[in-house]
């Protein structure tokens, strides 16, 4: 379930662009009618929005920072709906955030191939943050092993093949992985 939150002025347009959101597949859309109140409810929100559309001016401001601090601070797609005489100025300011710009009047089947295109992005964005999550954590299986070679090296005096043969043929006799033997190795030499 594709969820959003609305940043708009009251009014007729906030409903519409409600409606035009869940048209389009968000069917939670949660509308903000002020740039501190947004900020409250995405703070306080432990649920990630799939979209944050500000539709600009503000009441309170023009939703341009309000855009880039969302971009910045969360995994959402964000889009910035601005006049259409101020799109090509707000897009120079925030495309390199990673903001898309859409101007006033919404051309609806094109406002969908947007949201299609923010949809495709944020699904690229979040495999890739899934593979640097795995390789941090590849990295940090291999620091421990290495830790746990060097100790067999400096209190076994072994050199540094023997010390990774040690630790396969210890996970392959235990049935266990190579890190878990090397946790063990840390826990019996690092004091």
């Amino acid at each position: 379930m594709k969820k959003a939150l609305l940043v708009s002025s009251p009014g007729q347009g906030a409903e519409s662009l409600s409606q035009l959101l869940r048209s389009e597949g968000y069917a939670k859309v949660k509308t903000s009618f002020a740039a501190c109140n947004a900020r409250e409810l995405a703070e306080e929100t432990a649920d990630e929005f799939d979209l944050i559309c500000v539709n600009a001016p503000l009441p309170d401001e023009n939703g341009i920072e309000l855009s880039r601090e969302f971009a910045d601070s969360t995994r959402s797609s964000v889009v910035i709906i601005v006049p259409q005489k101020s799109a090509d100025d707000v897009n120079e300011l925030l495309s390199r955030h990673g903001v898309l710009v859409i101007s006033k009047p919404i051309n609806k089947p094109l406002f969908r191939h947007y949201l299609q295109f923010t949809d495709c992005f944020r699904a690229r964005m979040l495999r890739v943050e899934q593979e640097n999550e795995r390789l941090r954590n590849m990295v940090e299986d291999l620091k421990i092993i290495d830790r746990a070679k060097l100790l067999l090296v400096t209190c076994l005096n072994m050199s540094e093949s023997q010390a990774h043969k040690y630790l396969e043929k210890q996970a392959m006799d235990l049935r266990t992985s190579k890190l878990d033997v090397a946790k063990q190795v840390i826990s019996t030499y690092e004091n």
